[in-house]
């Protein structure tokens, strides 16, 4: 297991939290200098957290101006909820059938932390995302849970921006209202029942619910 994290990652993770938490918002432009001052360090740390941050697409690289936060677009937002319908509508095909009442009652006890009335917004969100990443971890497959650990990472950047961007902060309880549905069809071991709730489930990201679903419906019909 891995110690303290480098100069260079406890750097990369405050820029990111930061973006996440509003600090900086989509195409705001950073510079080397006010971050070296902002974390009492070196160049080379700040230097190579931002260009760790450029690879993973959060950052673009301009010349002689700084590095600017890049926007993701409705198109991104769209292509990520298209790959997870696909990894967790056919991973969940796979092994639907195989779940124990252990790893049921596991993911029930995290659906309960998504239920919690008084969570804070980010909280909320992990407690989602934990739902869904362990769920396809119950399938067996580190590739394919890793994958959509990755994307979901990504998707909280497109979440942030949507809090920033609206007026009110979405409901907590319309994000995660189909996972119990989602728990019942596996005890069940219905599989069309099960592939409707995660595509509902998944439609509920964002304010534009019925876009979603129906594209869902064209590209994996139950």
């Amino acid at each position: 297991m891995r110690g303290v994290k480098s100069i260079k990652e406890q750097i990369y993770y405050a820029i990111l939290e930061d973006i996440l938490h509003g600090e900086y918002r989509s195409r705001d432009v950073l510079n080397e200098r006010s971050l070296v001052e902002k974390y009492k360090c070196s160049k080379a740390p700040v230097r190579e957290a931002l260009l760790l941050l450029c690879n993973d697409h959060v950052l673009r690289s301009i010349p002689r101006y700084g590095y600017e936060i890049i926007r993701l677009t409705s198109e991104d937002v769209r292509d990520m909820m298209t790959f997870r319908l696909l990894l967790e509508c056919g991973q969940m095909s796979a092994c639907y059938k195989d779940f124990t009442p252990r790893q049921l009652g596991c993911l029930a006890a995290i659906d309960e932390k998504c239920r919690q009335v008084d969570l804070e917004i980010w909280d909320h969100w992990r407690y989602n995302k934990e739902f869904h990443v362990k769920m396809i971890s119950f399938c067996g497959n580190d590739y394919i849970t890793d994958e959509l650990e990755r994307c979901m990472d990504r998707l909280e950047r497109a979440y942030a921006q949507s809090i920033v961007d609206s007026a009110a902060p979405p409901p907590l309880s319309m994000d995660t209202k189909h996972h119990r549905l989602i728990l019942e069809c596996l005890e069940r071991k219905d599989l069309g029942g099960l592939l409707q709730a995660l595509k509902e489930d998944l439609a509920d990201f964002g304010n534009d619910h019925y876009h979603f679903l129906a594209e869902f419906d064209r590209i994996y019909p139950v």
